[in-house]
């Protein structure tokens, strides 16, 4: 099975998306499956990963409506509030729709990263953790540190860093972005997904080349078993069209890689993760 681990879907006249305003002409539309299913035919894909793109359980709820619309979406990362007291009613409600697949944290919007580590909220994600839900976690390269201590006080969580931890692509730096990420790494239960780079390399003037250094600092620390590829459509269209996004990520791979680890990256390891 073929996937894009990670793509959104909205509907702009809906209001949940304030950060999508008219100064984003390239995002200021609605995007829908039927926009999305010529891409995946044309790559071979067998579907997809909806990750929510609005912290409001209102629009994890129309997501899903999507979900039981097209068989091309075969999941579905909501949003939780783990700092409200009403999380845990939320999530047994939307558990019980079956392209539910688990929940995001958006730690980049977070204007203090140490907020997860109160011990609310800790003690929320060990529970959801002991029962083995998919948590995406979004956050940039300067809030890793505060994620590496979450993962020590939540050790056994089955996460995913989304877009790489948003890495410097546009400066070139790697440190102390490969650092963290070597610590966060050292956890079984966390993958991290080949996504949402083009955005962080600039609009324009990127190269193929700007990107292998991440790639392959992922695919050394994580290996074949615990990546996986998504497109981050259509926020990547800020920067790159759904075929480069492809390019760029093909470009990258080992040599040495086979069939066994482009299978594991193109889909083995989402359905695995996301227990689809």
């Amino acid at each position: 099975m073929r996937i894009d681990a990670h793509q959104h879907y909205w509907k702009i006249d809906r209001g949940d998306y304030g950060w999508i305003t008219p100064e984003l002409p390239v995002l200021y539309r609605d995007f829908l499956p039927l926009d999305l299913e010529p891409l995946l035919n044309k790559h071979h894909m067998d579907g997809s990963i909806i990750v929510q793109a609005a912290p409001t359980v209102e629009e994890t709820n129309y997501i899903l409506t999507l979900a039981d619309e097209s068989s091309t979406v075969l999941g579905v990362v909501g949003w939780l509030d783990l700092f409200s007291a009403d999380h845990r009613r939320h999530y047994n409600e939307l558990r019980l729709h079956p392209k539910f697949k688990g929940f995001r944290i958006m730690i980049q919007d977070m204007p203090d990263a140490t907020r997860i580590l109160e011990p609310a909220f800790v003690n929320a994600l060990r529970g959801y953790a002991a029962e083995g839900v998919p948590v995406d976690l979004l956050l940039t390269s300067q809030q890793m540190e505060p994620v590496l201590e979450l993962l020590r006080q939540v050790p056994d969580l089955r996460g995913v860093i989304d877009h790489l931890a948003k890495p410097p692509i546009h400066s070139g730096e790697l440190e102390p972005w490969y650092h963290y990420l070597a610590g966060i790494s050292a956890f079984p239960g966390i993958y991290c997904k080949l996504s949402g780079m083009v955005t962080e390399a600039g609009q324009d003037g990127w190269k193929k080349e700007d990107f292998v250094p991440y790639i392959r600092g992922v695919l050394e620390l994580f290996g074949p078993e615990r990546v996986m590829f998504g497109s981050d459509w259509p926020v990547c269209l800020l920067a790159a069209e759904y075929d480069e996004v492809m390019d760029i990520l093909l470009h990258a791979l080992p040599e040495t890689w086979g069939e066994h680890e482009r299978e594991r990256l193109f889909g083995g390891n989402a359905k695995e993760f996301y227990k689809l």
